[in-house]
């Protein structure tokens, strides 16, 4: 299974990036996701199921840890797409 998550951390501050919004850059930077576009005012991440999983739990834990006070984000299984994570690409999509 494929998925698409989008989020977005908070509290904003547009005059600077804060901690909890670097954080959650370096955690989407550092995982193994095939798609990764991040910027002002929301974030997308495309994967196989057990990366993008494993990414959204270091995402909610550090960026809490750096000072976020709401994270908002939204999970989408993209329908009839191969699986990353099987050998040959071939999924249950």
């Amino acid at each position: 299974m494929r998925l698409r998550v989008e989020f977005t951390t908070e509290p904003f501050d547009l005059d600077e990036a804060p901690a909890h919004a670097l954080e959650a850059r370096r955690v989407v930077e550092s995982a193994e996701l095939d798609a990764v576009d991040v910027g002002p005012f929301g974030n997308t991440v495309e994967g196989g199921a057990d990366v993008v999983l494993t990414a959204v739990d270091a995402l909610l834990r550090r960026t809490l840890d750096a000072g976020a006070t709401r994270i908002s984000l939204q999970v989408n299984v993209i329908a009839g797409a191969p699986d990353s994570t099987v050998p040959g690409g071939e999924g249950q999509g």
